[in-house]
Parts: structure tokens; C-alpha cells; sequence
């Protein structure tokens, strides 16, 4: 990888990082208004539903951050855009659309047949 693609995946994982503080720090704001301030059952459960989903949101937000923080670090020590599994480099493209990714497209192609396996 050169270092031109060194400081463009830099600076995009620095907008992404940016980008998913921000929409946790939005979905944090939708999470101030009290379910139980609502007599009717049934909007109290869409409340609460709605809550849930934001939940769920916020940690897949989480999630996406630590895993922005891990690319940043293999950046910095060198190790970006190495596979995990077969040490071998993971393509540009392959990065560019997932630039937190640690496996190569064959790497990942055989972990994800793995799981089809175990959960059939």
C-alpha cells in the first residue's frame, strides 16, 4: 500500500470516526423522554419499542467506533491492509468499501462459508 493510500484511508476513518460519535450522540438525545410518561399502554410500548431500536442502533454505533480505533491503531503500527488469517494485503477496493475490515476477500469469503456450515 502506498502512502497515499496510507493518509486516504487516514483521513476516512477520521470522518467515519467523527460521523458515528456524532449519530450516537444523537441517538443518546433520543433516548431522554420517559416511557412511563404515557397513560395509553399502547403508545407506551411504541415508545418503548422505538427505545429498543435506538438501543440497538447506538450499539452498533459503538461497535463501528472501536472498530475505527483498531484500523487507526494497525495504521499507525503498520499492519493496515494486512489480512488477519493469511497475512497476505487486502485489496484497495476491498478497503475503500469497508475500511475496517481485516480479512481479504478470500479470508472472509471462507469464515462467512464456516458459519453457513455451523448454522445450517
Amino acid at each position: 500500500m502506498t502512502p497515499d493510500d496510507l493518509e486516504f484511508f487516514k483521513k476516512l476513518l477520521d470522518q467515519m470516526l467523527v460521523e458515528a460519535q456524532q449519530n450516537g450522540d444523537s441517538t443518546l438525545e433520543d433516548l431522554t423522554e420517559s416511557p412511563s410518561s404515557y397513560a395509553d399502554p399502547t403508545d407506551r410500548a411504541s415508545v418503548e419499542s422505538d427505545r429498543s431500536f435506538t438501543l440497538r442502533i447506538r450499539d452498533r454505533e459503538r461497535r463501528l467506533i472501536h472498530k475505527i480505533y483498531e484500523a487507526q491503531q494497525r495504521i499507525e503500527s503498520g499492519t493496515y491492509g494486512i489480512c488477519e488469517e493469511c497475512g497476505e494485503e487486502i485489496g484497495v477496493a476491498r478497503l475503500k468499501a469497508r475500511p475496517v475490515t481485516t480479512l481479504c476477500v478470500d479470508c472472509k469469503a471462507r469464515q462467512e462459508e464456516g458459519e453457513d456450515i455451523q448454522g445450517s
